[in-house]
């Protein structure tokens, strides 16, 4: 593995675990050269899903574009970056479970609701406000009014 500090190809692996929830492994790694450490992790490979939006376009499934949108939903919020990456983990193995190449973006942003209204209710209300495309404050009014 290439370290990122100096370039050097050789570095010792000092501690691996698995994480997320079995599918990847976390490797803390050491330098040879210049005696840094860093983190790596090893996925298994996913074949490519393909996200099909509201528009019809379709465009490869991004677990970084769930993190993105998480993270501006919980911004100032008491919501840990590692809840950020259970949601974006969890959102990903559902759609890897369906063994379909294509998935609605609908069914992806419901899936995001369902956990964020769980953790924070103001993050969810962010999220939502994006996902279903507020214009306005009655918007607002009809979706707490129907949820809460």
């Amino acid at each position: 593995m290439k370290c990122p500090f100096c370039g050097q190809q050789d570095s010792q692996v000092l501690e691996s675990r698995t994480v997320e929830e079995g599918n990847a492994l976390r490797r803390r790694r050491e330098c040879s050269k210049c005696e840094k450490r860093f983190t790596t992790y090893e996925r298994v490979f996913k074949r490519a899903v393909w996200v099909v939006k509201r528009d019809g376009k379709r465009e490869p499934f991004d677990r970084e574009k769930i993190v993105r949108g998480i993270l501006r939903a919980i911004r100032k919020r008491p919501v840990s970056l590692e809840l950020v990456e259970e949601i974006a983990d969890s959102v990903d193995r559902e759609i890897l479970k369906k063994g379909v190449p294509e998935v609605s973006s609908i069914l992806i942003g419901k899936d995001i609701l369902k956990r964020l209204k769980k953790i924070d209710k103001v993050a969810w209300l962010r999220f939502a406000s994006v996902y279903l495309e507020f214009d306005n404050l009655e918007d607002f009014e009809e979706l707490i009014e129907k949820e809460m």
